[in-house]
């Protein structure tokens, strides 16, 4: 649908350097980029995102196939850029920030 991919991050995990995974992603030339030793709390952050995606709405109202899968994600993705507030941030939306960002940008 949208071609091959360029570039491909992994982590330094059994299956991303098993010969089986490497040959593919060599097969379709495709660049592989690896996180040095060490670097596990590098994937914190996306980590904690994709503990909130799945606990505060997939696991509520698993998605039926494929689409639904992506409308969900899309839906939870709105709500927490535009509504859901971060205490980490001092309550405010991340599209609060943003706009403040771009005021002091401009």
């Amino acid at each position: 649908m949208h071609g091959c991919s360029q570039i491909i991050n992994t982590d330094q995990g059994s299956q991303f350097t098993a010969e089986t995974f490497v040959g593919c992603i060599k097969n379709h030339k495709i660049k592989m980029s690896m996180d040095g030793k060490g670097r596990a709390t590098d994937n914190a952050f996306i980590e904690r995102l994709w503990r909130s995606v799945k606990y505060e709405k997939l696991y509520l109202s698993p998605p039926e196939y494929g689409l639904d899968l992506f409308d969900k994600v899309d839906d939870y993705m709105r709500y927490y850029n535009h509504e859901r507030r971060h205490s980490s941030i001092d309550d405010l939306r991340p599209i609060d920030l943003y706009n403040e960002e771009l005021k002091v940008a401009a």
